[in-house]
């Protein structure tokens, strides 16, 4: 390996003293081309495009309308059997009284359902309640028997050896 590194490093102390010459290069200049004589092309204007004045409109100010006194209702409801979502919303509002509820499947298995009320009085008040969806099943510890296991024995074999002198 040591036999490699100096053999590169004495090629390249002989390139740098210019001891190996670098192949001589000339260039010629390219031929002439000479051109054929350019054509002029005459170019008619474009007839010109006058646009028709647009006229301005002024617009005055809309005020929004204003119910005094807004009623509305609206409910809807989702049970989703493929993933399990199931959620539901009432909502109706007279004047300035909001009344609704709102229920959901938590994924603990219960159903959390929130009623709530809001007017200018009492502000918003919510009561949220819980309730398990799956019936609770109070059964007995089931009942195992096992039969006495049934041995076949046969009597013993009684094995005697004589001897013979």
């Amino acid at each position: 390996m040591a036999f490699k590194f100096v053999t590169f490093a004495a090629l390249i102390a002989v390139a740098r003293a210019g001891l190996i010459a670098s192949p001589a290069v000339s260039y010629a200049a390219a031929p002439a081309v000479v051109a054929a004589p350019i054509t002029k092309v005459a170019y008619a204007a474009a007839p010109a495009v006058v646009a028709a004045p647009v006229a301005k409109v002024a617009y005055a100010a809309q005020p929004e309308e204003y119910d005094a006194n807004p009623h509305y209702s609206f409910s809807y409801g989702i049970s989703d059997a493929l993933t399990g979502d199931s959620k539901s919303q009432q909502e109706s509002r007279s004047g300035d009284v909001v009344q609704g509820s709102y229920s959901v499947v938590d994924p603990d298995g219960t159903k959390r359902t929130v009623e709530y009320t809001a007017d200018p009085h009492n502000g918003f008040n919510a009561v949220v309640h819980r309730e398990p969806l799956a019936a609770k099943v109070v059964a007995a510890a089931p009942t195992i028997s096992y039969a006495a296991p049934v041995a076949k024995l046969a009597a013993p074999v009684a094995y005697t050896t004589a001897l013979h002198h």
